[in-house]
């Protein structure tokens, strides 16, 4: 699939967990760095879920096209974004697009080329735990921040902005 042994034909993959994070920081400096490198970017999956679970469109849309070879190389901004389903599964989306003849390529770890053998698996299982763990480390944090709101109801005191909510009233509909 490459058009020349200095081009790589790509798709990049980015993906933010929630709506109030923004898509585009990733997007902006994968098209950057391709550029840079001279590859073409073919496609690119957005995506808005959790990568906890492989249940996300764009993800499973990106391993349908690697089977057909429409790109030799996925461009992510971190492992992290590809998945945060464990070294397992993490590992089974590499084998696969590896078995396809695509590689994956991460911006933030730069030595992460799965085009290379060896090294790069023991890394990436690593870092694969390492993401399983963030993504644990996130959820206990939610259900302490949720049990703690149920708990004690109303705003927390000591905001920054208390001042500016005081005087819209904001504080008064908070008040328990």
């Amino acid at each position: 699939m490459t058009e020349n042994k200095t081009t790589r034909v790509c798709a990049i993959y980015a993906r933010v967990s929630t709506d109030e994070q923004n898509l585009d920081n990733q997007i902006d400096q994968l098209k950057t760095y391709t550029s840079l490198q001279n590859n073409k970017v073919v496609q690119i999956y957005k995506e808005t879920v959790s990568g906890g679970s492989a249940n996300r469109p764009q993800f499973q849309q990106m391993l349908k096209d690697a089977r057909l070879r429409k790109f030799d190389t996925v461009l992510v901004w971190s492992l992290d974004r590809f998945s945060r389903e464990g070294i397992n599964n993490t590992l089974s989306y590499l084998k696969l697009l590896r078995k396809q003849g695509v590689s994956l390529k991460s911006l933030q770890e730069s030595w992460l080329d799965t085009s290379d053998d060896g090294m790069g698996e023991l890394l990436i299982s690593i870092l694969s735990w390492v993401a399983a763990q963030e993504r644990k480390r996130i959820s206990e944090r939610t259900k302490a921040g949720m049990a703690r709101s149920k708990k004690n109801p109303g705003r927390p005191k000591g905001s920054k902005d208390k001042k500016k909510r005081k005087n819209i009233g904001y504080l008064k509909r908070w008040e328990t």
